[in-house]
């Protein structure tokens, strides 16, 4: 595959969502199911990563240790493998808008710059210097505790997570799930099974939702049921750096 091919490959699938529909969905959920963004044969060479050693990760977290659920996670190191990097850069100028349209109904200032390079420079220079990439996994009775990845002041109020494995062959249960404090009203639950290799989009903290003062911010928290059966890995793409 030659060098042009290679890097192109990533941003043709971002780009053959329909992301009108998507905005839509996203906007009236929180969560919206993306096209498939790796192939089944990239999906298991990410998940093969997740033995590696050297420089490939910059650490470990064991889920049960923090009270987090059951399960471990490792943080890529930067740079990122190629799909990984790929992806961030291609979905960043499609969830840009959504962002700067959720801010604006909030009234507040969207501070995203139109490059994901130029935003992490951003974070950067305010301390943010880790990366934020995930590759997470989880075996029999592993799950998510329902939490929001924030690691600082400066947050991208969109990220994606894409499932590496076959829903209902490597594994079942695992949904992904969203829980929305909507104000003044009880908490919306929604849950998700994933297709191998697709993307799901989802709200980072908050999101505007209409309420009788016009917009009004409902916090959103995430996480993942358990798996009842097999081993479910997950790559977690978040928009911002770590503290």
């Amino acid at each position: 595959m030659s060098e042009k091919s290679t890097k192109d490959v990533y941003a043709d699938r971002v780009a053959s969502g329909d992301w009108e529909a998507i905005t839509g969905e996203v906007n009236e959920y929180g969560g919206a199911l993306l096209p498939q963004l790796l192939t089944p044969e990239e999906a298991e060479g990410i998940r093969g990563l997740y033995g590696a050693g050297g420089d490939t990760f910059r650490t470990t977290v064991d889920m049960g240790r923090h009270r987090f659920g059951e399960g471990e996670y490792r943080y890529f190191n930067a740079p990122y493998p190629e799909p990984v990097e790929r992806l961030k850069q291609a979905l960043y100028p499609r969830l840009l808008p959504i962002a700067r349209d959720w801010w604006e109904k909030l009234g507040r200032e969207a501070v995203w710059p139109d490059t994901l390079d130029e935003w992490l420079r951003m974070c950067h220079e305010a301390g943010q210097v880790k990366s934020t990439a995930i590759l997470l996994r989880y075996g029999e009775k592993d799950w998510n505790a329902l939490h929001r990845d924030l690691y600082g002041d400066l947050v991208f109020p969109l990220q994606v997570v894409i499932n590496l494995n076959a829903p209902g062959v490597d594994h079942t249960g695992g949904e992904f799930l969203l829980l929305e404090q909507r104000p003044r009203a009880q908490s919306r639950g929604t849950a998700f099974l994933l297709p191998q290799g697709h993307g799901y989009l989802f709200t980072t903290r908050d999101r505007p939702v209409r309420s009788k003062r016009g917009w009004s911010a409902a916090p959103v928290r995430h996480g993942v049921s358990a798996i009842r059966s097999g081993q479910r890995h997950t790559l977690a793409l978040v928009f911002h750096d770590a503290a």
